[in-house]
């Protein structure tokens, strides 16, 4: 059976190539509205970030999706997107035991 190519994607927090799966992305559409993308799909710039709690932190300490993306984002946003990744990771290793 042939192996398939796993699409890699660049974290721009720790700068890590990593399978698309373990990563979340960050859209920015033009209207300059930044939302989590869970799907992958939503059109505009994107900026992927893994899913560990840790990186997020780093990424909300050095403001680093504010550079990447062109825009200055809330505490809020952050902390919605900590939420989402804890909560996603949490799932991650819920359902991989199995």
């Amino acid at each position: 059976m042939k192996k398939r190519k796993v699409p890699l994607r660049k974290s721009v927090v720790s700068g890590e190539m990593l399978p698309k799966k373990e990563l979340i992305r960050i859209a920015k559409s033009k209207e300059g509205e930044v939302s989590i993308d869970p799907t992958g799909k939503k059109p505009g710039r994107g900026a992927y970030v893994a899913i560990e709690p840790k990186e997020v932190e780093q990424a909300w300490k050095k403001k680093v999706l504010d550079r990447v993306l062109d825009v200055e984002l809330t505490d809020d946003f952050y902390q919605e997107l900590l939420d989402y990744v804890t909560h996603q990771k949490a799932r991650k290793e819920l359902f991989s035991n199995e």
